[in-house]
């Protein structure tokens, strides 16, 4: 399933905004001594996933490679990610280099691969063709490009991409796209040839490239959505909150109204999805959860902080500094972690709340606090977690704060707090549905909700 939301938007979540293209050798090797302190003494703890030892030897690796003279910022990217990809956690990273990507795809020469590639079972399938090479068709197994095995290429990508398991990186190849992260690694290259496996055998074909905007980026759909939407399936309600960040006032708006509408539709079954979601902020996800819940909740069970100089530089930047939360990290010293308690949101009054039965759907492509909310419902028996796992774990460390690296100014994601699902699990997996359901992405086919509106409506 794929909706549509402008591929710019995704493109400067990176935040990579710098003036200078070029730097030096010595610029970088300060900038990843600068990351490697930063990482040891405020991510919440780098060696809860790898060990010291193993961190320093991947240090050292990182190191050496730094060779050059000079590297573009584009290079420096390349280099500098592949340090917290080593803390094995997905919300420690340095992102996709999306103003890069955007400085080459203004280009009128600039081309990209052009296939689109699902991750189904550990197999890279075609999901989208923009190539003028119609052989290649959705469901054919990629094997190969230009001679280089897809696992070998997938090993590339995943030195680039932080995450907690392949699975993890898997989602992100999806969600950002192959081609983009095959331009990353490999540059500009206008011919291809692609080995493919389909039922009736392997062949390789030759495939051009695609200009990136007229023949690339104005013709496909982005995975994620942040689309907010109700409609009704006869008497079934259908929520969509779209992310859980932005407007709050404006979420909280349409989440009222929603419930407001189902109320006068007298709707007896609600169905939130969360699927290509996100994630963002609980002030969101609560707030809506507030109209399903009749007792008062939390969004964990335990929650906590790790303070230090470099999140406290970031607090004083905050609007919000004087609250509770950022005095807290404040008052402790630095390199400290405490328990930090939430004050439970109340549930809406009686006559707002939805009492019927509530399905949430989720996919692999539920991210952050999609995948924690999917998590509440479920620990907290608010509804049925309908769909696939989720890639995300919803016990994990995250609580994310930005810094820009002295020399290059790239930013750096680095998660500060550890929390863990409401039933106090910390097992190592995401959210399982209480029915499952595949989600293809080869297709645009919806098989989640159609599936389940079919079995919704065979109950009557």
């Amino acid at each position: 399933m794929k909706i549509k939301i402008n591929f710019i938007l995704i493109m400067f979540l990176s935040g990579f905004i710098n003036g200078q293209t070029t730097f030096s050798k010595e610029q970088v090797f300060k900038d990843l001594s600068h990351l490697k302190k930063a990482l040891i003494e405020a991510q919440f703890n780098i060696y809860e996933s790898v060990s010291e030892d193993t961190f320093e030897k991947g240090y050292l690796e990182i190191k050496n490679k730094i060779n050059k003279d000079s590297y573009s910022l584009l290079e420096a990217t390349k280099v500098l990610q592949q340090l917290p990809v080593i803390v094995n956690n997905g919300h420690t990273s340095i992102d996709f280099p999306g103003s890069e990507y955007m400085k080459y795809a203004s280009s009128n020469d600039a081309t990209i691969f052009p296939i689109e590639i699902a991750i189904e079972n550990n197999r890279a399938l075609v999901r989208k063709n923009w190539s003028n090479n119609k052989h290649l068709k959705p469901g054919d197994e990629v094997l190969s490009i230009n001679n280089k095995p897809i696992n070998s290429i997938f090993k590339d990508m995943y030195a680039q991409i932080s995450g907690e398991r392949d699975m993890m990186k898997n989602v992100k190849i999806e969600m950002y796209s192959f081609p983009r992260y095959y331009w990353q690694l490999y540059g500009q290259i206008n011919h291809f040839e692609v080995q493919i496996k389909n039922l009736a055998g392997n062949k390789t074909y030759q495939v051009a490239a695609v200009k990136v905007m007229d023949e690339y980026e104005d013709r496909r759909s982005e995975v994620l959505n942040s689309t907010m939407n109700l409609k009704f399936y006869d008497d079934i309600a259908y929520l969509d909150p779209g992310s859980f960040g932005g407007d709050l006032h404006k979420f909280k708006n349409f989440i009222k109204s929603s419930f407001e509408k189902i109320k006068i539709r007298k709707s007896q079954k609600l169905i939130i999805d969360l699927r290509n979601n996100a994630g963002g902020d609980n002030d969101y996800s609560d707030f809506m959860l507030s109209f399903i819940a009749n007792t008062p909740f939390t969004w964990n069970s335990s929650f906590q902080l790790r303070t230090s100089k470099l999140l406290k530089e970031s607090g004083k930047q905050n609007k919000n500094s004087n609250s509770k939360y950022w005095k807290s990290i404040f008052s402790h010293t630095d390199g400290e972690r405490f328990d930090y308690d939430f004050i439970k949101t109340q549930p809406q009054p009686k006559e707002k709340r939805f009492t019927g039965e509530v399905y949430t759907l989720v996919n692999r492509q539920s991210h952050s606090q999609a995948t924690v909310t999917a998590a509440q419902i479920q620990d907290y028996k608010l509804g049925t977690i309908v769909g696939e796992e989720t890639a995300e774990y919803p016990s994990l460390i995250a609580s994310v704060f930005y810094f820009k690296l002295p020399n290059t100014k790239i930013l750096v994601q680095i998660s500060k707090g550890k929390m863990i699902r409401v039933n106090g699990s910390t097992k190592e997996e995401g959210v399982i549905p209480d029915i499952f359901i595949k989600d293809f992405l080869l297709d645009e086919k919806d098989e989640i909700l159609t599936e389940l509106l079919n079995r919704l409506r065979n109950q009557k």
